[in-house]
């Protein structure tokens, strides 16, 4: 059997590597249009700030040891122009010396992965603007950095790669400003835990323009600057430009081949990741994948994804479609300076676009237990079905212990878990390390008391359309409602509380709130309690208002 590969990295140095190791008599090409095969993609922005110093740690495999290990005929430097799917060929093209010639495949499999996103706009050729795909590109901009020693630097998008960009050229020394579209950095938060990430930027000294997209780059007098014009007017002017705005599919040769593409302009493939031709089989990048909560087709560019797909079409190749791939659903993470930032499965804009019914709620806690020391904030928004509490999707920002928090949540989502299970979570407690009742199972405890009924929420965006009429009130002590309040709440302190119910009005709402939720939900309860119907409490109370409306 001869298997051709187009592309390597993560998803076709894996078909090829896994393919030797079931099919050690199998012909196998791997061909690769740059001059690696497997590099690693997602710590470029990281050699720029200088964290990883040795270039040659990127490289996850050479050229030569991929030939000496896996016996693979690799061929980089040289580019696929044509597939002719009814003659089983493909056309090469050898890019050092301009050399074509056709291969012959029984099964073909695509990983050409994506390339950045440029917009049709003026002045995007100009010579100060990078992009940050392939280790070819992290070249470029590692010696323009330490040649021309660039001032001030323009990242344009605020996704997760524009974000680790960001901080890795302020310690590369630049000043930093982050242009987005959009009114928040990164697309897979809502907006209230997407603040969080504002507030932290801005602190650590990145200026932010958002809601603002980018006209046209325009040249200056001289070769070391560029004009940044923005849809708002505001002009901007730096040494270095960074595009981070999103990845497409790179479907050429596939549509070339009269391939089925999807909506979202990625390779359609079935749950063996075979194409619409069955000799023909796709991965990574390229591709369109079901998403685990809204069972749509989606693009989700991520190395995780990629290399268990890898994995299932060497099997599939080998020993025929036995092994399915049931989608993704996006589960992501990233550092932005000493945050950390975390979500898995849909968030609210996505399941608002897919009218898919949800309630979301908001948890503020610690990474570890809170008298011992170095605990650190943790917040946590989840959301989940109204009916059945199904686990929709979750999100984490905090400095510690966001990661194991993100994969308890995930795990559950993609096992189709509900808030209960939340709950019934067994984690691995130490005081250094978590605490007796776990962020991730108060997520769940809250939301089972949503469900049930034993209290009624009110989120953050509500808040300014209330009632004149609604009485609010802050349960916060004295101190902390001093330091910054709500408008239009008092302050009665929780324990006064009780002493005050003949003072209260009946048959007029009550909302409630403190300072991330805990007292108000105490509160509700006395009130409940004592007769009282119309109530809410606001969901993360005073610390999600507050970041929400100010960052």
């Amino acid at each position: 059997m001869k298997y051709v590969i187009i592309g390597g990295v993560a998803g076709g140095a894996t078909v090829a590597s896994r393919l030797r190791r079931m099919d050690e008599q199998a012909e196998i090409i791997l061909i690769e249009r740059g001059k690696f095969i497997s590099y690693a993609n997602c710590g470029l922005p990281y050699y720029i700030g200088g964290t990883i110093a040795d270039r040659g740690d990127l490289l996850v495999q050479t050229e030569a040891g991929f030939r000496t290990r896996y016996r693979i005929d690799v061929r980089t430097r040289q580019e696929v122009t044509r597939i002719f799917p009814d003659k089983k060929k493909i056309v090469v093209q050898n890019i050092r010396t301009g050399e074509k010639y056709e291969e012959e495949y029984d099964k073909l499999v695509l990983s050409p992965g994506g390339f950045p996103y440029q917009p049709s706009i003026g002045g995007i050729s100009n010579p100060l603007i990078f992009t940050l795909r392939s280790l070819q590109d992290v070249d470029f901009l590692k010696k323009f950095i330490t040649n021309r020693k660039p001032k001030k630097a323009v990242v344009v998008g605020g996704g997760f790669i524009g974000l680790e960009m960001a901080e890795n050229l302020q310690k590369a020394g630049l000043e930093v400003v982050i242009v987005e579209s959009t009114p928040q950095v990164m697309p897979p938060l809502d907006y209230s835990m997407a603040a969080i990430v504002h507030k932290h930027l801005r602190e650590k000294g990145v200026e932010l323009v958002l809601g603002d997209g980018v006209v046209r780059f325009e040249d200056t007098d001289d070769d070391d600057h560029v004009e940044i014009e923005l849809k708002s007017g505001q002009k901007i002017i730096a040494n270095l430009v960074i595009l981070s705005i999103g990845v497409r599919p790179e479907t050429l040769r596939a549509r070339e081949a009269h391939l089925e593409i999807g909506k979202r302009g990625g390779i359609l493939v079935n749950p063996y990741l075979q194409t619409s031709n069955p000799d023909i089989y796709a991965l990574g990048d390229a591709i369109e994948v079901e998403h685990l909560i809204t069972h749509q087709s989606v693009h989700i560019p991520l190395a995780g994804p990629a290399n268990k797909q890898a994995r299932i079409v060497a099997d599939n190749l080998v020993f025929g479609n036995k092994e399915i791939y049931k989608g993704s659903m996006g589960t992501s993470i990233a550092k932005v300076f000493d945050l950390t930032v975390a979500s898995a499965g849909a968030n609210a804009k996505l399941l608002q676009r897919e009218r898919i019914p949800f309630i979301a709620s908001y948890t503020h806690g610690s990474s570890h237990a809170s008298y011992y020391p170095g605990a650190s904030p943790l917040s946590i928004k989840i959301l989940f079905a109204p009916e059945t509490g199904v686990l929709l999707g979750a999100q984490v920002v905090g400095t510690e212990g966001v990661d194991k928090r993100i994969e308890m949540l995930a795990q559950t989502i993609q096992h189709g878990g509900t808030v209960q299970d939340l709950m019934e979570l067994e984690h691995a407690y130490a005081p250094p390390y978590s605490s007796a009742k776990d962020p991730v199972n108060m997520a769940g405890y809250v939301a089972d008391n949503i469900l049930k009924g034993k209290v009624r929420i009110m989120t953050w965006r509500e808040v300014k359309y209330l009632r004149r009429a609604t009485v609010k009130i802050d349960v916060r002590t004295r101190e902390e409602f001093a330091q910054g309040s709500i408008p239009g709440f008092i302050n009665i302190p929780l324990d006064e509380l009780r002493d005050h119910l003949q003072e209260l009005p009946r048959g007029v709402m009550i909302v409630l709130t403190c300072a991330v939720g805990l007292r108000g939900y105490v509160a509700y309860r006395i009130l409940a309690q004592n007769g009282f119907n119309e109530l809410r409490n606001l969901s993360g109370g005073y610390k999600t208002w507050y970041i929400a409306t100010h960052y």
